[in-house]
């Protein structure tokens, strides 16, 4: 086996860091950053410093006792990005308790399923989702308390401010967070459940600790750093990003209910840290290319197509190895200082220290865009069950098409058949009531076997082939990676929403395209198309000769086997959380086979 491993350390000055759980971290937090900003809205409606989150968690965690909430419970919250978020977990942390979240597009059936794994007997929820829950309390008879964050909470409900309120003023709150142990479980992320009902995810205090510790040695965040939460925090990446690390680095986090709006946030926030997933720098991407295309002024679009040009020369000589010459370095100064930085600055990523993208698989042209205009995009590579972490390329050295080395204190190595193992503090506790799902993922060594399938480099940088599971074997016994074929097929033309790549067991390779409903209704405005529904557009010839086109461009890249040659237009959009993707876009790939499966026949006929 190939293996490679890193060790970590925690940075000095940041007393936090150096904490046994995350609850004695949140304290240090608190304490040695008390008129900090610690959650914020949009335009500052809402405010609240680190000593008054600190206060405000003090009271509900005393109020969540006092309705019976105690070490070693669970607690559901299913809530948008909003403060009151933060400050639910935080206080159920305090207790030992475990809070977990709930994906906001969860069907009561699937919300019955996790309650029932959970055992949890209180839910906070918000009045957009509380129908949904309280038919899983009349369904199930097991959730005896219901918090509502807005508005007048009905009967049987109460409010946050009303749990607030109820807690005893002689309750031992220090005694409560003191007593929670490294190995108590901090969180459960339940799996999105591409393959099958989702897994619940055990993290420890201890797990947590160990990966802020290993990302804040890897990108040395600046004091004060400042993030977005807009991701789903049922999923590990926003968790950690925006409430986990705040905690134990003192970052500011300003909220933002509706993901599709993020891009807006960012000049305002200007981040000092930023992570999406691949779908949202794919947009941003597009969008800053159709500006430059739309732009009026001949020459600021000569001159702004000129600087990303040269931008995209000196990476590309960079990433070959070859170095950047003196004169191209020349020019790329000159076209940063008359350009580029002014495309970050309107971007709000000029003040950025580190950008990162994971959860699926990113087009090296959309990282290698974001690296010509000085934006060092970087991808990773987790799981929920590593607490996100995993391997990470660094700011100041980024192998574009690699996932990067590994993270400080994780091990990865490679078993024959490829698949990536990894090994460290990071690794979970195992998966909640399943046992034997849990010896199955790590061995008698510690090794957590990913179901994903990598290749290491030379320089210890790991590159994700695919999902184990995923990977298309031919008629004629060739293997091929699905997610890199729908990957070329996505960056070929923006009006391309979901590209999924068909071929197991088939002679040939063939793709269900959904069109992208930003992107779309655009492209029929351009060539005079009326109806701009999904279903009218994938009749549409222009519609049909641009994926046409989208094809072609990524047959280019592709090896012959691994060529699309026939392709269809589903007249539907896909829905994170629907039947087609997971709440964080990830395919689930055999209810699509499953679903289409008239379609895709007809495309082997």
């Amino acid at each position: 086996m190939e293996s490679t491993t890193a060790g970590a350390s925690e940075r000095g000055g940041v007393r936090a860091l150096g904490e046994a759980t995350v609850c004695a971290a949140f304290q240090a937090t608190a304490e040695d950053n008390a008129d900090r900003v610690a959650i914020r809205t949009k335009g500052d409606e809402f405010t609240m410093t680190w000593g008054e989150y600190a206060e405000r968690v003090r009271r509900i965690a005393a109020g969540l006792a006092a309705l019976g909430l105690a070490r070693g419970d669970t607690i559901a919250i299913m809530l948008t990005n909003r403060p009151e978020f933060h400050l639910a977990d935080a206080a159920a942390m305090h207790l030992g308790a475990t809070p977990f979240s709930v994906y906001n597009t969860y069907s009561a059936e699937e919300i019955d399923y996790l309650v029932g794994d959970a055992e949890n007997r209180i839910v906070v929820t918000e009045q957009a989702f509380l129908d949904k829950i309280l038919a899983t309390r009349q369904k199930t008879n097991a959730i005896e308390h219901v918090i509502v964050v807005d508005g007048d909470p009905p009967d049987g409900c109460v409010s946050l401010d009303e749990v607030a309120g109820r807690g005893e003023e002689d309750f031992d709150f220090d005694a409560a967070w003191k007593a929670v142990e490294p190995d108590d479980v901090l969180t459960l992320i339940y799996t999105s459940g591409t393959t099958g009902p989702p897994k619940g995810v055990q993290i420890t205090h201890d797990n947590m600790v160990a990966a802020a510790q290993s990302f804040d040695e890897m990108i040395q965040f600046p004091d004060g750093a400042r993030v977005v939460s807009y991701l789903p925090m049922a999923h590990i990446a926003e968790r950690a990003c925006s409430h986990y690390l705040p905690i134990l680095l003192g970052f500011t986090a300003t909220t933002c209910p509706d993901a599709r709006e993020v891009i807006g946030y960012l000049p305002e926030v200007r981040p000092g840290w930023f992570f999406s997933v691949p779908r949202i720098w794919e947009k941003a991407k597009a969008a800053l290319e159709a500006g430059i295309e739309a732009e009026q002024d001949a020459d600021r679009k000569q001159a702004t197509k000129w600087a990303i040009d040269v931008g995209l020369r000196k990476v590309r000589a960079e990433q070959s190895g070859e170095g950047v010459s003196d004169e191209l370095r020349a020019e790329y100064e000159k076209a940063d200082s008359m350009v580029l930085s002014k495309i970050r600055a309107q971007v709000g990523l000029d003040e950025a220290h580190s950008v990162n993208v994971g959860a699926a698989p990113t087009p090296p042209e959309v990282i290698e865009f974001f690296h010509a205009i000085g934006i060092p995009l970087g991808e990773l590579w987790g799981m929920s069950e590593t607490c996100g972490a995993g391997t990470c390329n660094r700011p100041e050295n980024v192998k574009i098409g690699t996932v990067g080395p590994p993270a400080p204190g994780v091990e990865v190595t490679l078993a024959e058949d490829g698949e990536v193992l990894v090994r460290g503090r990071v690794i979970m506790k195992g998966y909640r009531n399943q046992p034997d799902k849990t010896k199955e993922t790590i061995d008698d060594d510690g090794w957590l076997h990913t179901g994903d399938i990598g290749e290491l480099d030379d320089d210890g940088y790991l590159k994700i082939v695919d999902r184990k599971k995923e990977l298309i074997i031919n008629a004629a016994g060739k293997n091929m990676s699905p997610a890199n074929i729908e990957s070329k097929v996505k960056t070929a033309s923006p009006l391309v929403g979901q590209a999924v790549a068909i071929g197991d067991r088939r002679a040939y390779v063939t793709a269900l395209i959904t069109l992208d409903p930003d992107a779309a209704p655009g492209f029929a405005k351009q060539h005079g198309i009326e109806d701009d529904t999904p279903a009218a557009l994938a009749q549409e010839q222009a519609v049909i000769d641009e994926v046409q086109k989208a094809i072609d461009r990524a047959n280019e890249d592709l090896a012959r086997v691994e060529q699309v040659k026939k392709f269809k237009i589903l007249e539907e959009e896909w829905q994170p959380g629907g039947d087609e993707l997971t709440p964080t876009m990830k395919l689930k790939r055999k209810p699509i086979g499953e679903k289409y499966g008239e379609e895709i026949e007809a495309l082997y006929a």
